[in-house]
């Protein structure tokens, strides 16, 4: 019996180590990513949750899952090519000589609808326990993540996040309006292109890899640029604050109604959407959002 107990305790500190890196470093993408479209739209209600890129890359993975029978190694591969055709078509349709806040939100909100309509779908064709698998992953959850999880997250992180870091400069460029930027810097879509395709690459991964995790990437931004009392979010700082916001609700999800352990993505819906509301109705007093 002593034994058990040992070897219960020692996987359980082989497994302990591997959480803490997972939920950090998964949750600094989106973070990272709502950063880079709430300042390239300069509207704050602007992230990937919520203009349809993670819907798009929950679609793919689902079809992936529900359809295909796919590999699970390959449904990362998937939610990045359906975030980068749905973020496509959301540039397309959201441009009128340059992309406004307001109207990048409405046709995200638009593309958002109809993809999740198709994901609904998908999973009335699959059998149960597919269905349910899915369903679960939809709720944005952390658990059964391991090292080799931690390695994968690590290595993407290691290529985007230096790219988001190096197109900073034309970042603030942009947010300082088209005609300006193309002024003192000249190719303004081609950087908007580049950083936009590292801002699907980071949510696409992080939903690939955790489901859709809502609401971390609209309110990360915020939250760093109040305490660090800059205009706006450094992408590291906003980072980090995403990285806290999950451990922290992936603690609550944990411990609120033990034994029972609710998906974080419930949580973090939860905390989030009353907030999208204050920001909702401070641009409508203020008039401002793009």
């Amino acid at each position: 019996m002593q034994v058990t107990r040992w070897t219960d305790l020692d996987h359980d500190l082989q497994q302990l180590p591997a959480e803490l890196p997972w939920r950090s470093d998964e949750q600094r993408r989106p973070a990272i990513s709502g950063a880079i479209f709430q300042r390239l739209a300069r509207n704050p209600l602007v992230s990937p949750d919520l203009i349809g890129i993670n819907a798009g890359a929950a679609l793919a993975a689902v079809l992936m899952i529900t359809v295909f029978g796919t590999a699970i190694g390959w449904i990362p591969a998937g939610a990045l090519v359906g975030s980068l055709l749905t973020a496509t078509a959301i540039y397309l349709l959201a441009f009128r000589q340059g992309i406004a806040g307001y109207r990048l939100v409405l046709v995200g909100i638009g593309v958002t609808a109809i993809v999740g309509s198709i994901t609904a779908y998908l999973l009335t064709l699959a059998d149960i326990y597919t269905a349910k698998s899915a369903s679960m992953w939809l709720a944005g959850s952390l658990a059964g993540r391991s090292w080799p999880h931690v390695t994968l997250i690590g290595i993407t992180l290691l290529v985007l996040v230096p790219a988001a870091m190096a197109g900073s400069r034309q970042l603030r460029l942009l947010e300082l309006g088209d005609d300006l930027a193309r002024t003192l810097a000249g190719r303004v879509e081609l950087s908007r292109g580049l950083l936009i395709a590292v801002g699907v690459g980071l949510a696409g991964l992080a939903t690939a890899a955790a489901g859709p995790i809502g609401f971390v990437a609209l309110v990360a931004p915020q939250l760093a640029r109040r305490l660090v009392a800059e205009r706006v979010a450094g992408l590291l700082a906003a980072g980090a604050i995403g990285a806290l916001l999950v451990v922290a609700s992936d603690l609550l999800a944990r411990e609120l109604f033990a034994p029972t352990a609710l998906p974080v993505g419930v949580v973090t819906a939860f905390l989030g959407a009353p907030y999208l509301l204050i920001l909702m109705a401070r641009a409508n007093r203020v008039g401002q959002g793009g």
